[in-house]
């Protein structure tokens, strides 16, 4: 019980002192440059899970490496099926996304907000639902935003209040 609560102190200190990205790693997460990290649980075997370069992986994402061998525990005790989950470079996923066990993410993918990926998803794709299907291209939705950049990335929240409240509507997005 104590080896547990010292475990627990061990790694909610480590969370407030680290970054995101080395946290991960010292839990054995491999993880490229540049990367946005919003989480700090990779599930029971993050070993299993490696991150490409300038990917950013938002709130309340989860990662599973293992499947439902529970079930089958009665006749197989001791069975236990894994999967390495690889994402690769330039990728957004959006905030109580799930990858399971087996995935790849290819390059340039856009993973929509709370999609269950169940599948591997190829290069330059937009993803969502449960479970999460292609539902673009991430050129072509470059091609239909770009219009609507405003270039405020950088910007003070009071430079970028200022663009925003001085900007015509023509130049939002509308659905």
């Amino acid at each position: 019980m104590i080896k547990r609560i010292l475990k627990y102190i061990k790694r909610q200190y480590k969370i407030k002192i680290m970054n995101p990205s080395d946290y991960a790693r010292s839990l054995g997460v491999k993880v490229g440059s540049n990367c946005d990290i919003a989480i700090s649980y990779f599930g029971t075997e993050p070993y299993l899970i490696e991150i490409g370069n300038h990917v950013q992986i938002t709130n309340d994402v989860r990662f599973f490496t293992h499947g439902g061998s529970w079930v089958f525990r009665e006749k197989y005790p001791n069975f236990d099926y894994f999967g390495k989950i690889v994402i690769g470079n330039n990728v957004y996923i959006g905030n109580c996304a799930i990858i399971l066990p087996g995935v790849k993410i290819g390059d340039n993918v856009i993973i929509g907000a709370s999609a269950v990926v169940t599948k591997s998803i190829p290069n330059n794709s937009i993803v969502g639902g449960n479970p999460a299907k292609i539902i673009g291209n991430v050129n072509e939705l470059l091609d239909r935003i770009l219009f609507y950049n405003l270039d405020c990335k950088m910007k003070s929240d009071e430079e970028k209040r200022t663009i925003l409240l001085n900007t015509e509507d023509e130049y939002f997005i509308k659905k």
